[in-house]
This record gives structure tokens, sequence and C-alpha cells, in this order.
């Protein structure tokens, strides 16, 4: 029989997985962090403070904007790639991360455009320039888009550094004012972890396992897409044939129904010791792994979420940039703010508390003082609501 987890004891561990169960104190460790979740996504819109940040942020409170900039260059903890999108990941996932560019390249092969790119004559001068001058970024190279210009059109060579970039040809050296200068693997990946050779089987096998304790629970397809370097098959195929290492769990919802997942075998142990939830108020990023999938987000709190950065202004329900708002084990409203840097302020443009939730001075008084916090992490004092 399948293991049944609660509703409360899944929130309870998915928070602690995520590192937002205790205090967000204690001196900074974006490495441990990063290494706990996983990954941290990297995102350019800069509302209060780019996704990155603020995602670490919220474990640490002493985290600062140029500490994962400095770990970056410093080229021995993380290195940059793409995940759903561009992240970066501790330096140890770097072997099992082949499988990702070998993923990558597969995947484009027959594909015209990607053809062009792989025959490209952009190649040779872009990776002999960065091997005779090291870093260099896009603005670099001299190519101009022919035909049309589109939204998403590129020029010759930027097409050619992402391509190298995405198949492991090339890597982040370091990103400066959010600008990515790429540079030969052997000077930015250390030499003990890029020439470290796993079979394929070992790599999938270390994703797999990684994806699920991260997941606590997942189903195949969740532990497919957590990194996206592997088939749903390869999935089962890794369930079925490691039943020593991985139960049959059914996780409750929010609305009382039951999931079918798969679990690491430790998953009783991990319940019997879960950490206490923080009682505090704490504002999510968007783009915050805890929330980033929405379906699941639903599943497991009943909190119905939606970036709206997409949607046309006079379509939107909420707002451009809306932050989910967590206290303890539970969303209790969303709020939409912006910084201004120049002023010296952090404004509050709209706030909604969720349905059911009583919004009284104490839970007032908890989001007042965790917005001058994040205020704090761009070195604002003030904070003005706007409405």
């Amino acid at each position: 029989m399948a293991l049944r987890i609660n509703n409360r004891d899944m929130r309870r561990l998915w928070l602690e997985t995520n590192g937002l169960a205790g205090q967000p104190s204690g001196a900074p460790d974006p490495v441990q962090i990063i290494k706990k979740l996983g990954f941290v996504q990297l995102d350019t819109i800069q509302n209060v403070s780019r996704a990155h940040h603020h995602i670490l942020w919220s474990r640490n409170e002493k985290y600062r904007e140029p500490m994962l900039d400095e770990l970056l260059r410093s080229k021995q903890d993380i290195f940059e790639h793409f995940t759903h999108d561009a992240s970066v990941l501790p330096m140890d996932f770097y072997p099992v991360w082949q499988r990702k560019f070998r993923k990558i390249r597969q995947k484009t092969d027959g594909s015209k455009y990607y053809e062009d790119l792989k025959n490209s004559i952009w190649q040779d001068e872009v990776k002999s320039r960065i091997a005779a001058e090291g870093p260099l970024s896009t603005r670099d190279f001299d190519s101009k888009i022919k035909g049309e210009k589109k939204m998403w059109s590129r020029p010759p060579h930027k097409q050619v550094l992402d391509y190298l970039w995405y198949v492991g040809e090339l890597s982040t050296s370091y990103r400066e004012n959010f600008q990515k200068f790429y540079d030969l693997p052997e000077r930015v990946i250390p030499h003990n972890i890029r020439t470290q050779v796993l079979s394929d089987q070992e790599q999938l096998e270390g994703l797999c396992h990684a994806a699920l304790s991260r997941l606590v629970a997942g189903s195949l397809k969740e532990i497919k897409n957590f990194w996206e370097a592997k088939e749903i098959k390869e999935v089962k195929t890794w369930v079925e044939q490691n039943p020593d290492q991985i139960i049959p769990v059914e996780w409750e919802t929010a609305s009382g129904s039951y999931i079918k997942s798969f679990a690491l075998n430790n998953i009783e142990e991990r319940l019997q010791n879960i950490s206490p939830i923080s009682s505090r108020m704490r504002i999510i990023n968007p783009f915050d792994p805890a929330v980033r999938d929405r379906t699941r987000l639903k599943h497991m709190f009943g909190f119905d979420y939606k970036i709206e950065i997409f949607v046309p202004a006079a379509q939107r329900r909420w707002g451009y940039y809306v932050y989910p708002l967590l206290e303890g084990e539970r969303f209790v409203g969303r709020i939409e703010v912006k910084a201004d840097r120049k002023a010296g302020c952090l404004n509050v443009l709209n706030f909604w508390a969720e349905e059911g939730i009583k919004w009284g001075v104490g839970r007032q008084q908890k989001l007042d003082r965790e917005l001058l916090k994040f205020a704090n992490l761009v070195n604002i004092d003030k904070v003005i609501w706007v409405k």
C-alpha cells in the first residue's frame, strides 16, 4: 500500500525542503542555499531586486546583491546553465549535467535552424576570439540581423554564442550588470569537476534522485520536468529498477483529494523530523522554486497564482509583478510593490488578502516589518503605500 501524507505535513515538508521553514537569519551562505534548492533561476527584471537575489534573500535576510555575482566570478562553487530558464547550479552537478548538454544537442538535430548554427562560419570566429582574448560578451562581436527585425530576432553571433553555451562548448565566466560573458569551459569549470566522467546511467540516476529529493514526493512527469534532462520513459524505468530506494505515496491536496506519487525511502524519517514552521510573513518572488510549478502550488496550498508580466495591462486581474505572501504554511495574500531606487523608497501599489483570510493588526504589522526588510535588500529605508 502507498504511504499517505496529509496536506499539512506535505506543506511543511515542501517549505522545509525549499528553505522557507525557519527564520532567514544567521551568516549568509548562498552556496548552501543553491545546493539545497538545486538551482536558482536568473531573471533580468529588476522590479525591486532581480529574482535570483530575491530568492536567496528570502532564505537569508543578510544576503546582498553582489554576493551571487562574486560567487559566479570565483568559478568554484556554482555554474550557470539552462534548467527551465537561465539558472545557477551547484558546481557538483556539472558531471551529471553532461546529459543536459547532450540532450540539447540531440534535440536540435534535424532542425534546419540549428543545423545552420552548427555549420555557421561564426562558430570558428567566436571560439578563436574567446580562446585568444578571454571572456567576451555579445557586444564584442558585430554581425547584423538579416531580413525583417522581429521581437526575438538576434544577430548571427548571438545565436551562435547561445548555441555553444547551450551545448556546453562555452560557459558563463561572469555577469556584469547582468550582461553575460562567455569563456571556454576549461577556464571556468575546475579541472577535477570538468574531467569527471560518469556513465549515462549514472548521470540519469543522479538527476532523478536529486529531483525527487527536492520534490519531497513527485509523479513521473514532475521528476522529469524538474531538470528537463531526461525523458519520462527513462524516469519510469529508473523508478521500476529501484524499488529499494523509491516507494509509492499519496499526498493530500488542499481540496482533500489524493495525488499518487513516488518518494525516496527516507520519507517516513523526514515526516518524523519536520522542522517547525516559522509564522513569519514572507514576500515570495514569482520565480521562486517553491511556487514555480503553479499546478503543484494550487494542489498543495489551494493558492491560484499566475504572473501577469506577459498579460496586456487591460486584461490583468492583479498587476504586472505581484508577489505571493506566505505566512507560516499558508499563502495569505498578494502584493504589488516596486522599488524607486533613485527616490529611496519602496512603493506599495496594490495589496489583496486571500479570500477567507482576516487581515488584522497583527498581520499588517508582520507585513510592514517584512516590507521594510525587503526594502533594505536594495538599500532603501522607506516604504510608501501609494493606495
